[in-house]
This record gives structure tokens, sequence and C-alpha cells, in this order.
């Protein structure tokens, strides 16, 4: 699933669970272990893992042991001011109206 703004937050939190259960059998972990590595509690996890609910606190610690600390770092992060064009830049496009053919 690619995210985007048609999704709602029910569906993006259950897709992030999905995705930190499948890291988390792709390191061999069980939910037991890494409850153990990260702090979290067992049942924390079982409940993420179902429901997709968990505070960002607990979320950050799975996230240390799974590897995936860093794409927290771009979650928020400004677009640079060069992607949007300036309004002269906007007003000289010229878009074609009609086919050739």
């Amino acid at each position: 699933m690619i995210f985007s703004k048609f999704i709602t937050p029910f569906e993006a939190a259950k897709e992030i669970a999905k995705r930190a259960q499948e890291k988390r059998l792709y390191f061999n972990l069980s939910q037991h272990s890494l409850a153990e590595r990260s702090g979290v509690s067992l049942g924390v996890i079982k409940k993420f893992e179902r429901t997709g609910k968990i505070s960002l606190e607990s979320l950050l610690k799975l996230a240390v042991v799974l590897e995936s600390l860093t794409e927290f770092a771009e979650l928020f992060k400004q677009a640079p001011a060069n992607l949007f064009p300036t309004l002269d830049a906007l007003l000289k496009q010229k878009t074609r109206k009609r086919g050739r053919r």
C-alpha cells in the first residue's frame, strides 16, 4: 500500500503495524524478544500488531530495535523552497488547450 492523501489515519496505522510486524519477522524476532529488547510491554506489541494503536514513544522504541528510526527524521521535513515554482514561472507556462489531430 502506498500512502496517499486518500488514506485514513486508521488505515495508515494498520499499514505501519503490518510493516513493523514484517520487519520483526525479517529479523527473526518473536514478539516476546522484541518486547525485551525495546522495553515495550508484550501486550502493547500484540495490540499494536493487531490494531495499529500505539503511543509515539513506544513506536520509536520499536523503531530503534527494528532499525527504522532514521525514517522518523524525515517525517515532517520541510520541502526545499526551490521545489515550488515562482508565480512568474507559473504564468509563463503555456498549456495546450487542443490537440493537433
